[in-house]
């Protein structure tokens, strides 16, 4: 099977086997981010039905966080040296198979399996996904486009879980579950026709399986660290060491990259600035909205009373406007770039967090709320699109799934990481005496954390800005080289 890239594509046109590969791949992502964010507003009726206590209804969350943070080092590196499209379609068909066993299963232990084997097939789905899409579009307008409409397929994949969620709980949990099963299956069908077939990588050297080892281990151990240490007490022994641990691991790693003749990330690529802001800003970024979706909806719901499907509402218009603006902002980008679009969309966040903290028990959505989400929704819009662009660009197609891997990386520990600091700001300030003004006054300074992380963001993604030095060439004279060849004098027999 050929690439769908051809010769009218290259011209600007795409054929439709390349709007199908696109759509294959859309698709996934969709589904990724559907899976996290209906699960959210399930877990109450998933407790009732099954009898879970809160502490277990937590791992049916992080436990498909641990699975996808955890190995998506591992799942780009392998779809570098395996095959683009027998990684992705393998863990596609892994993502329905547990998709099913999730929406029948009728224990917890069972329940939070699937989860993370749905979290695992993600870890390779992805990078995978995003490899395909940056070796089978060249680097420019035509991948920039690509790669906006595809990471807006993130965004509205979310929004839509939000909303699809509240209906479907309604009905049952199950359905939560179930409902990715089909569409995933859907995709691998057409992914079977579509999807260009992709070599192995040949001429590597050997595979790293120490790095690949110690570094799922120490990317596993940090998502698991962060995502406990709420409970258990970020100051406890076992929360200590286990941060020693991660550390250590981190420290051997680095180390056995450092010597492998095949690493499973090579260092080399973090010496960019462009890379560096890049996978900074996917952290800051995608940890700040993700802090700020945990605190407004404990606001909208516990204080303001708002029901599931309400609360999803409130955020649609942030989905909406990066829907919207998907097929616009690969033109953008080529315009004015991502070392300029991403820290403007930054900056939005930004204010948009700030706007937040007007909030009060009385709220009025379309001047209090709407604002926030508006801006929140074009900062996404400008973002999440660029970072992609940022980090692939520039990189051979070998180490593109490297790449995309270390992204999603990024972007999951990063989620991780601040969502467990702003959750032990909120528990620091809760009040002995839970009325709603104290309640809601031990909600900001989680959402100053909040804005304070993207406000770090911003700063990180500034230098960006600054035009890159050009180098100076000697030019040297006519009139010198012409006086240095009078000096010159023959000399004669």
């Amino acid at each position: 099977m050929t690439s769908p890239l051809t010769n009218p594509a290259s011209e600007g046109r795409w054929t439709p086997r390349l709007w199908g590969t696109l759509l294959v791949l859309c698709a996934a992502m969709f589904l990724d981010a559907l899976d996290v964010s209906m699960v959210g507003v399930a877990l109450p009726s998933i407790g009732a039905d099954l009898g879970l206590s809160t502490s277990t209804l937590q791992w049916i969350v992080s436990g498909y966080i641990l699975g996808y943070g955890g190995l998506l080092l591992l799942g780009g590196r392998t779809a570098d040296l395996l095959g683009r499209r027998q990684v992705f379609l393998v863990a596609l068909a892994v993502f329905a198979l547990a998709s099913l066993l999730g929406g029948l299963v009728d224990s917890g232990p069972l329940l939070i399996a699937s989860r993370f084997i749905k979290g695992l097939s993600a870890a390779f789905t992805a990078p995978a996904g995003l490899s395909i899409i940056t070796t089978t579009f060249p680097e420019g307008p035509l991948r920039n486009r690509a790669l906006s409409i595809y990471t807006t397929c993130a965004a509205t994949g979310f929004s839509m879980g939000l909303v699809l969620s509240g209906l479907l709980t309604e009905a049952s949990w199950r359905l939560t579950m179930l409902l990715p099963a089909p569409i995933a299956v859907i995709a691998l069908v057409a992914g079977l026709k579509m999807l260009p077939r992709s070599e192995r990588e040949t001429n590597h050297r050997g595979y790293d399986i120490p790095g690949a080892v110690i570094g799922t281990a120490s990317m596993l151990l940090l998502v698991f660290t962060v995502v406990q240490a709420p409970e258990v007490g970020w100051a406890s022994a076992r929360t200590l060491l286990s941060f020693l641990a991660v550390a250590a691991l981190l420290t051997a790693f680095v180390l056995v990259e450092r010597r492998s003749p095949g690493p499973l990330v090579r260092l080399g690529v973090l010496r960019s600035g462009n890379q560096i802001r890049a996978q900074l800003g996917a952290m800051t970024f995608f940890g700040s909205y993700i802090g700020f979706q945990f605190l407004a909806t404990l606001y909208l719901q516990t204080l303001l009373g708002w029901s599931a499907l309400q609360t999803a509402l409130a955020f649609l218009p942030a989905g909406l406007l990066v829907a919207l603006s998907a097929t616009k902002m690969g033109a953008v980008v080529d315009r004015f770039g991502t070392p300029r679009l991403i820290p403007v969309g930054f900056a939005l966040m930004v204010v948009g967090y700030a706007l937040f903290l007007r909030v009060d028990l009385d709220p009025v959505y379309a001047a209090v709320i709407l604002p926030s989400m508006l801006l929140i929704g074009a900062a996404c819009a400008l973002v999440f699109p660029s970072l992609n662009i940022q980090a692939t660009n520039g990189v051979d197609n070998h180490e593109q799934g490297m790449v995309s891997g270390l992204l999603n990386t990024s972007v999951q520990v990063g989620g991780a990481i601040f969502l467990a600091v702003v959750t032990a700001v909120v528990t620091a300030n809760a009040p002995e005496n839970p009325t709603p003004q104290a309640v809601l006054d031990s909600y900001r300074p989680g959402l100053t954390v909040v804005t304070g992380i993207a406000v770090i963001g911003l700063l990180i993604t500034l230098p960006g800005l600054r035009p890159r030095r050009r180098p100076q060439s000697v030019v040297v004279a006519k009139s010198i080289l012409k006086e240095a060849e009078a000096d010159r004098v023959p000399v004669r027999d």
